[in-house]
């Protein structure tokens, strides 16, 4: 465990399931605090209720900008800038060639998957650009960097991840990072929804997790720009 020396404070969004819930219980486990969100109100209340003060979850819903800025607002109030934000929120569209998304399903993905990344770096930057720290890790996957049938929308979405943190790093002062990460590929929801039955060849989220905490603990500003891949 972390001495507290060493104990960072750690933003998650997305952490009701899989690689978000996985990443916090990792995190906590070493030592850490985490600070994360969910739009499920009965997963946020168990969260808080296995981990009481001074680890912190809140109902926040990632397409509405408001929800966001109150949000950041209050941590940032409450524990300062965090060392180590990870942008992990996302939501996938059903299996579908692209003339049959429905408009408001798309809308619905960008909203979640590049809106509110772009709402929760712009509302947390501020504060770690004064402290002249921190890390940002923002979720890609390896439909950020391929593409496969039947998902246009979200490999578009983790493109525009690649582009939006790789333009961001180079905007960054010293000290700071800002880290495109493909997890790659994860035994979760997401996935089941993908590949169905053919999931379950991959690692859970949970064994998963046991070397990407440990990984996305050491990065730090000389990462920045990189095009990483967890473990």
């Amino acid at each position: 465990m972390s001495s507290p020396t060493e104990a960072k404070i750690i933003v998650v969004t997305g952490v009701s399931r899989g690689l978000g819930r996985a990443l916090a219980d990792g995190f906590i486990a070493a030592g850490h605090t985490v600070i994360g969100t969910a739009r499920n109100q009965s997963a946020i209340d168990g969260l808080s209720a296995q981990y009481p003060v001074p680890h912190r979850f809140n109902v926040v819903d990632q397409a509405v900008p408001e929800q966001i800025a109150e949000w950041v607002a209050s941590v940032i109030a409450d524990k300062g800038a965090p060392d180590l934000l990870i942008n992990n929120a996302a939501m996938i569209n059903p299996n579908a060639p692209l003339w049959e998304v429905p408009d408001s399903e798309f809308s619905d993905l960008i909203d979640i998957n590049i809106k509110g990344v772009f709402h929760v770096c712009k509302q947390f930057l501020p504060a770690m650009i004064e402290r002249g720290s921190g890390v940002i890790v923002n979720l890609s996957s390896g439909w950020g960097r391929s593409v496969a049938a039947e998902v246009a929308p979200y490999c578009a979405s983790k493109w525009a991840i690649e582009g939006l943190t790789q333009a961001l790093a180079e905007e960054l002062p010293e000290g700071l990072a800002a880290i495109p990460l493909n997890p790659g590929v994860i035994n979760t929801d997401m996935l089941q929804s993908c590949f169905g039955s053919g999931a379950s060849h991959y690692d859970t989220a949970e064994t998963w997790a046991t070397t990407a905490v440990p990984f996305l603990l050491e990065l730090d500003a000389s990462a920045n720009g990189l095009a990483l891949t967890a473990p």
